[in-house]
């Protein structure tokens, strides 16, 4: 049974309430308060459409649909990371252009939030009877290490069987390891670097980065000349305090950091290459010898990889050079059968070659579920209901809800590998056809899993 088209009946009240959930600011790194209002406004949402609903703490919330059998889950976070630069489109609001949705959240997961709330609604409105309970489960610090769900499943139980469409079709079955670490110094102890200034978010790839020269006109013109031959797009401004370098790259998630451009990485190899190990100091040195400009940590020798997930990768997020602060951060995404504690221990080792110090931000344990495990069985059997196809088994780098599920879940859309979201990246968007097709996939999903018995 194809219950799935029953969402597109909703498609005009989904795009109203999905355009005033993105105008909420709701950046986990900056602004908490945004984050709980988005979730306010989804609970509120789901009360004016009759379901049950629940707050947690403000940090995490569900609505929910029946209250027997088994406990099923739909997770989705309301948090964004900073819209970064260079869109063409306000990111903080809906844009409808060219057959696409824009804004920041579209893909990554907003978008997805507000159709597993209409989800619900469809099924309500159905009248349908349940055999399971139905819960659609809304976080608000997924991108700044998912304490939301630690603190909602402290209140709450953990569901029987769940999913999270925060990730591509088909079938997320693997998610790779996440150790994000800061690598730092009491000081800045460069002779000539007065600072630099990028990324902000661990879990991106920085679009542009700044550093501050103190040195003499005719130096700074050696270091223009030099740009030349280094790849990378440099803008150069002389100022009373010394020569500012501006670097521009490009922005993507820090799980797929070999899609990007990393400004940081290009800023630090031009300034390596013009001033000595003094001048530039101890954390440039490291990125020079321990980094370079790779994505698969092999100078820091931890290039790996394993059947089930894949290669690991190695992304610098973050660099903050200045009188008071020295650091920079990591975002590691590690292959499953893997140990964090040995890949600690390597950067610990390169790190202390220039007297750096390491601490761990956030760990979160790799994910692995069986192809024949029932959240499979039943994910699969919804995706080819709609389709008619069967849906890919895949590993990720990104790291979903889906790890804090106990085994018992998986990410499953809402994007289409062939449809390029530009997730953390500007221009964030995704194919309007194709979101109103996971729409339909989700709730064929839910419908499933509310009235089967499992």
């Amino acid at each position: 049974m194809n219950f799935g088209k029953n969402i597109l009946k909703y498609k005009d009240d989904i795009l109203g309430d999905l355009k005033s959930l993105m105008e909420i600011k709701s950046v986990s790194a900056e602004s908490p308060d945004s984050c709980k209002e988005a979730l306010d406004f989804v609970l509120g949402r789901a009360q004016e459409m009759g379901l049950a609903v629940k707050n947690i703490k403000g940090k995490a919330g569900h609505v929910q649909l029946g209250s027997s059998g088994k406990l099923c889950g739909a997770l989705t976070h309301l948090d964004v990371v900073p819209a970064g630069n260079n869109w063409s489109v306000e990111p903080f609001t809906l844009t409808r252009n060219g057959g696409r949705l824009f804004g920041r959240g579209i893909a990554d997961d907003k978008g997805a939030s507000i159709i597993n709330l209409y989800c619900l609604k469809a099924l309500l409105d159905s009248g349908i009877k349940g055999e399971n309970t139905m819960r659609c489960i809304f976080g608000t610090d997924e991108e700044v290490g998912m304490t939301d769900m630690e603190t909602y499943f402290e209140n709450e139980p953990l569901p029987e069987i769940s999913f999270t469409p925060d990730s591509d079709y088909g079938i997320c079955c693997a998610e790779k390891g996440i150790l994000q670490l800061k690598i730092y110094t009491d000081r800045n102890d460069g002779k000539m670097l007065s600072a630099i200034k990028s990324g902000s978010a661990v879990n991106a790839v920085p679009d542009e980065a700044k550093a501050l020269v103190c040195c003499s006109e005719s130096f700074g013109n050696e270091i223009k000349k030099k740009s030349e031959n280094i790849n990378g797009k440099f803008t150069f401004t002389e100022t009373i305090d010394g020569l500012v370098i501006k670097s521009i790259g490009s922005a993507a998630h820090a799980c797929e950091p070999e899609k990007g451009f990393n400004a940081a990485l290009a800023l630090v190899d031009l300034l390596n290459q013009n001033l000595d190990d003094e001048e530039v100091g101890s954390l440039c040195q490291f990125i020079g010898y321990a980094l370079h400009r790779e994505t698969d940590g092999t100078s820091l020798g931890l290039r790996m990889c394993d059947f089930a997930s894949g290669d690991l990768t190695c992304n610098m997020g973050k660099i903050r050079l200045n009188d008071s602060t020295a650091y920079l951060t990591l975002d590691i995404r590690y292959p499953v059968t893997m140990c964090y504690r040995n890949i600690l221990a390597r950067v610990e080792k390169s790190a202390a070659l220039r007297g750096l110090k390491v601490e761990v931000i956030h760990h979160s344990a790799p994910l692995y579920l069986p192809k024949e495990s029932k959240t499979i069985e039943i994910l699969s059997s919804a995706y080819e209901d709609i389709t008619g196809e069967k849906p890919e088994l895949y590993s990720t780098g990104g790291g979903t809800y889906a790890r804090m599920l106990g085994g018992k879940g998986a990410a499953f859309g809402p994007a289409f590998k062939d449809d390029q979201v530009n997730m953390h990246n500007a221009d964030e968007s995704i194919d309007e056809e194709k979101f109103f097709l996971h729409a339909q996939i989700c709730l064929q999903a839910m419908y499933k899993l509310y009235t089967e018995k499992l």
